[in-house]
């Protein structure tokens, strides 16, 4: 095992490769908040890349209520057991530790899930991540338990008597969507006796060797999130490739310019944003203000990789939903959920205007430009004073080139009168 440098834990970690990154890194942002569950990216991508046989129960996309749903069928809830018994009660975070970018949540102290393996690599014939391999009857119901709320402590089945209340819920549950990770130090590849999984040096996507590949399956134990599935007629393993022909340019709708995954381009809330973001000769992400992931990621904070503990460093992030528990909340997106939380609720006026970029277009944003405006409303937020700007963000391509401009104030149409169904 070699040392990294996990800055999503704040410390060096067990890593069975030494550290090796790409120019570039695929990473993309989800709105918890704004996800109405309509599935139109999980279908995009199934009618994409998984139509074929062998594929019927694969879902590279798929989106899963909390706290009971999942994809397979309690993927979390086992592998936080796993590493709670491998190192019971340590599973901690030293919020007290934070340090700008290096140690931006604090520092991690339990163990993730290449170092709860360590004692057992020579035990269990090279096991190198702490898994599990599901059944395949964990695999059949991507949207089990679908729409399933939580109602009070110490009740179980009722119903709140209260009902819903916002901002936060009583009675809750919210929905998570998940594609591979494209993970900094990926299980999937750790844990491949074949060599077959690498991360494209160019921007970081984990993709699988058809050739190499030997469908040994121990991808699917490693990986802690479940994202490479095994196709039972080709006997391989296969997985999320991140559109990569679109993020090279090869998309004829687009003008052959960098362009969103089919799921991000689908979206019809509009709660995804995706891109590639500039890494350091030491994995770090490069400065880089004005691209709108390093904005929120690194400078807002208001999007957290999800379930950071597990030691992967996903590049995928989440801003968490106001009216979950927050105690749920911190478990699943580490212990940055309350400030981003309170970011998100009262947004300053750059987030906001960031905010305005999700899903506006399928070319992919490589940076961007806010035009002030005026003052249009002011109210208080929490007790916080909350100014609304009518600013216009730019969006700039990958040579700089303009991709399009959107006020903050989204245009309100009153329909005239000599409608019949005018109010």
């Amino acid at each position: 095992m070699a040392q990294v440098y996990n800055w999503q834990l704040g410390r060096p970690m067990l890593y069975p490769y030494e550290e090796k990154h790409p120019k570039s890194q695929f990473a993309f942002v989800f709105n918890i908040n704004r996800c109405i569950a309509c599935q139109t990216c999980t279908m995009a991508c199934k009618s994409t890349w998984t139509f074929a046989k062998g594929q019927e129960y694969m879902w590279w996309n798929n989106v899963e209520t909390k706290p009971y749903g999942g994809y397979p069928q309690g993927w979390d809830v086992k592998i936080l057991r796993l590493l709670e018994e491998a190192n019971p009660g340590g599973q901690a975070w030293d919020e007290t530790a934070k340090d700008g970018a290096a140690r931006p949540y604090g520092v991690f102290g339990g163990k993730t899930v290449f170092e709860a393996a360590e004692k057992r690599i020579a035990a269990e014939g090279g096991q190198v991540a702490l898994g599990y391999l599901p059944s395949e009857a964990e695999w059949r119901h991507p949207n089990f338990y679908e729409d399933t709320a939580v109602g009070p402590a110490g009740a179980r089945d009722q119903l709140n008597a209260a009902g819903a209340q916002l901002p936060e819920h009583k009675t809750w549950f919210f929905y998570l969507q998940r594609i591979c990770n494209h993970c900094t130090y990926p299980a999937c590849l750790a844990a491949c006796p074949r060599q077959a999984i690498y991360k494209r040096p160019e921007d970081g996507i984990v993709l699988i060797d058809q050739e190499r590949c030997r469908g040994y399956r121990k991808c699917m134990e490693a990986c802690p999130y479940k994202k490479p599935m095994y196709n039972g007629v080709t006997r391989v393993s296969e997985k999320c490739i991140g559109c990569y022909p679109r993020i090279e340019g090869h998309e004829p709708l687009t003008g052959n310019v960098p362009t969103e995954t089919r799921c991000m381009a689908s979206c019809v809330g509009q709660i995804r944003l995706q891109g590639l973001v500039k890494l350091d000769a030491d994995g770090q992400w490069a400065e880089d203000p004005k691209n709108p992931l390093y904005y929120m990621v690194k400078v807002a904070k208001v999007a957290l990789p999800l379930y950071p503990q597990l030691g992967t460093e996903p590049n995928g992030y989440y801003i968490p939903p106001r009216w979950a528990p927050r105690d749920y909340l911190r478990q699943m997106f580490g212990p940055g959920v309350d400030a981003a939380i309170e970011r998100y609720s009262a947004p300053d006026r750059e987030l906001l205007a960031v905010m305005q970029l999700f899903r506006r277009d399928r070319r992919i944003i490589f940076r961007y430009e806010i035009e002030p405006g005026k003052k249009v409303f002011e109210t208080t937020v929490n007790g916080r004073k909350f100014e609304l700007f009518n600013d216009t963000v730019i969006a700039f391509g990958q040579k700089g080139e303009e991709l399009f401009r959107v006020p903050v104030e989204e245009p309100f149409l009153v329909r005239p009168a000599k409608h019949s169904n005018s109010i």
